[in-house]
């Protein structure tokens, strides 16, 4: 185990799979009770700091090639991933949310969800806001918070545009977004946060906007 956390992502890629495989069908996926789960998702990653723990959280629930069942390290940072290659994920992330102990504050969670969109190295933020969403409302909305009241006004705006992307290639409704940029403005304290909040938000549209098309017309 230490090897895997430690090494480089992919450097040993038959013992990265023996230790998903390990720990998918020994001790998580068999139990009826979600409680049992989390119990023991929890043993396998509390002894680690959260860098490693967000690696193995990625071992273990992350995309995995359908040739030959290894992990694809590369899938979040080359190209937008599909439920399909995040359910695992962000059915990993409610587990310890919602596991009712004290090992896991939501604080402990968002920490999680920070680090593991570095892993191996920054996702595509189309990926990050997909898997937030597939989280649930509480935890999307307790990220969005945690960037609000920590002075990350703007990244929040560029990740709200994002939320906006994905409701509208996955054809959800986009009064979600709406509602949870409403619900995240009654973070901030005064007026004047919240309208600089909301001017971020439009210039965060115009940028990726004009991103977007600078890609069409490279022919990227």
């Amino acid at each position: 185990m230490q090897m895997v956390v430690c090494s480089k992502p992919g450097s040993a890629r038959k013992l990265e799979l023996r230790i998903r495989l390990f720990c998918r069908n020994v001790l998580l996926d068999h139990w009826t009770h979600q409680s049992d789960s989390a119990f023991w998702l929890t043993r396998i990653l509390k002894p680690w700091p959260m860098v490693n723990q967000a690696r193995l959280l990625y071992i273990i629930f992350g995309p995995i090639s359908p040739q030959d069942g290894q992990v694809i390290w590369q899938k979040m940072i080359e190209e937008p991933a599909d439920e399909f290659n995040l359910k695992g994920l962000a059915d990993a992330i409610k587990l310890l949310y919602d596991s009712g102990t004290k090992e896991w504050t939501a604080d402990d969670v968002i920490s999680l969800v920070d680090e593991l969109s570095v892993v191996p190295h920054e996702w595509l933020l189309e990926n990050n806001a997909r898997l937030l969403m597939l989280t649930g409302n509480n935890i999307c909305l307790t990220f969005m918070a945690s960037k609000a009241v920590n002075g990350r006004a703007i990244e929040l705006a560029r990740f709200i545009v994002f939320l906006a992307l994905v409701c509208e290639k996955e054809l959800y409704c986009m009064d979600w977004t709406v509602k949870m940029m409403q619900r995240v403005c009654k973070v901030f304290s005064t007026p004047v946060e919240r309208n600089n909040f909301l001017q971020n938000v439009a210039n965060a549209f115009a940028c990726v906007t004009m991103e977007m098309l600078q890609s069409i017309m490279s022919g990227e």
